[in-house]
C-alpha cells in the first residue's frame, strides 16, 4: 500500500482570532512561532492580515508573516496561513471592548465553524471573545460552548476544562447562582456524568475512567440539614451510573475534596456550578489549561484564560494556553480516529464458530 501523502496525514487546524483588542494575535502569533506546530499541523487563522500586522508591529515581532489565502484548502502546510475575513481597514482600540471587535469575533467564528462542518478543517481552536461585544441578531448566547452546541446540532454537551494535573466539567454550565438548585434534576446529572464517562474514553483513551460528582450544598447538606439537593438529586444519579457499571462517586464537599489533594485520585470531576469548577481548575492550572467542549461531533478547543484587555499589546501575555489547545486538539482528534476504528473493527470481526466434533 502506498503511504498516505504528507498532506492528508497533517492535521488541519482551524483558529478563530477571538477579540481583536485583546490579547488573541499575541497568543496565535507566539504560539505559531513554534517551529514545531509547522511540523504537525496545518495552521490557519481566521482573520485580518491588516490587524494581524498591527498586533505584529505593537508587540515587535519582527520576523513572522502570515502566508495569505483565500480559502482553507489553499493553505500551505508548513506556514501560517490566514483566510481574510474583512478586507476593509479596521480601527483597533487596545485594551477596550468595541463593536467592531464583537462583529469581527462573530464572522472569524461562523467562517470557521462553516469550513469545520464542511470537513475543510479538522479541528477548531478558538481565541477569546468578548462575552458582551459579541451579541446579536446572530448570536445570543452566553459563550462558545453553547454556539457550537446548536451549529452541531446537539442537545447534550459539557463544558470541560483541561489540564495536565485536573479534568473539571460543568453541570450547569454558564447560569446564574440563583437558578443553579432549580436547574438541577436527576436526568441532567445522569447525562452530564454521561457525556464525562464518554469523553474519556474516546477523547482522552482512558479505559475505566473513575469520575468524582462534587456536592451543591456545603457537606453535602450533612443529611438534609443544609439542603437536599445532595440526597435527592446527585446521589441517585450517581448510584444509577455505578449500576451501569461505571466508576463514579460522590458527592464530595468541594472544599475538602480539593484541599484533601483527593481530586488527583480521578481522571474527572463534575462540578455543579460554574465557580465550583472553575476557581480550582484556574488556581491549579490558570496559564495552561485548556477548555474542550465534550459531546460535540468536531473537536473544538480554546485557552482556559479571556481576552485579558488589561495586559493587551504589551508583549507580557504567555502562548502556553493557547499552544496546549492546539496539542490537545490534535491529541482528541487521533484518539477518536484511533478509538472509531477500534469499534469499526470489532464490529466486522465475527467469532469463529467451533468445529461440530466428528462421530
Amino acid at each position: 500500500m502506498n503511504p498516505t501523502p504528507e498532506k492528508e496525514q497533517r492535521i488541519r487546524v482551524g483558529i478563530t482570532h477571538g477579540d481583536i483588542n485583546g490579547i488573541g494575535y499575541e497568543i496565535i502569533i507566539k504560539t505559531l512561532q513554534d517551529p514545531r506546530m509547522m511540523e504537525t499541523y496545518t495552521m490557519i487563522v481566521y482573520g485580518s492580515s491588516k490587524v494581524a500586522s498591527y498586533h505584529r508591529k505593537t508587540l515587535n515581532i519582527p520576523d513572522f508573516n502570515f502566508n495569505l489565502v483565500k480559502k482553507a484548502d489553499l493553505a500551505h502546510p508548513r506556514r501560517p496561513n490566514i483566510v481574510n475575513i474583512v478586507e476593509d481597514e479596521i480601527k483597533i482600540d487596545l485594551g477596550k471592548s468595541t463593536p467592531i471587535a464583537g462583529e469581527l469575533s462573530l464572522l472569524s467564528l461562523e467562517m470557521a465553524v462553516t469550513d469545520l462542518i464542511n470537513h475543510n478543517l479538522d479541528v477548531l481552536v478558538t481565541a477569546p471573545i468578548n462575552k458582551q461585544n459579541i451579541q446579536s441578531s446572530n448570536f445570543s448566547f452566553p459563550g462558545h460552548t453553547e454556539y457550537l452546541a446548536q451549529k452541531a446540532g446537539v442537545s447534550d454537551y459539557l463544558m470541560l476544562m483541561v489540564s495536565d494535573t485536573v479534568r473539571i466539567g460543568v453541570i450547569t454550565g454558564h447560569i446564574p447562582i440563583s437558578k443553579v438548585a432549580s436547574s438541577l434534576t436527576e436526568d441532567l446529572v445522569s447525562r452530564k456524568i454521561n457525556i464525562m464517562n464518554d469523553s474519556l474514553i474516546r477523547d482522552f483513551g482512558i479505559q475505566k475512567p473513575r469520575i468524582a460528582v462534587l456536592a451543591v450544598n456545603p457537606h453535602a447538606g450533612d443529611d438534609g440539614l443544609i439542603g437536599n439537593e445532595d440526597n435527592t438529586i446527585l446521589k441517585p444519579a450517581i448510584e444509577k451510573a455505578y449500576m451501569q457499571q461505571n466508576l463514579v462517586f460522590g458527592p464530595y464537599p468541594a472544599d475538602g475534596f480539593f484541599g484533601s489533594g483527593t481530586f488527583n485520585h480521578f481522571d474527572g470531576i463534575l462540578a455543579v456550578y460554574h465557580d465550583q469548577g472553575m476557581i480550582p481548575f484556574k488556581l491549579l492550572s490558570f496559564d495552561e489549561g485548556v477548555n474542550f467542549t465534550a459531546g460535540l461531533p468536531f473537536v473544538r478547543t480554546s485557552p482556559a484564560h479571556g481576552t485579558a484587555y488589561e495586559i493587551a499589546g504589551k508583549n507580557e501575555a504567555s502562548p502556553e494556553g493557547f499552544r496546549n489547545a492546539v496539542y490537545l486538539a490534535a491529541t482528541i482528534f487521533n484518539n477518536r480516529l484511533a478509538y472509531d476504528e477500534l469499534q469499526a473493527n470489532a464490529l466486522h470481526t465475527k467469532p469463529i464458530e467451533p468445529e461440530s466434533p466428528q462421530p
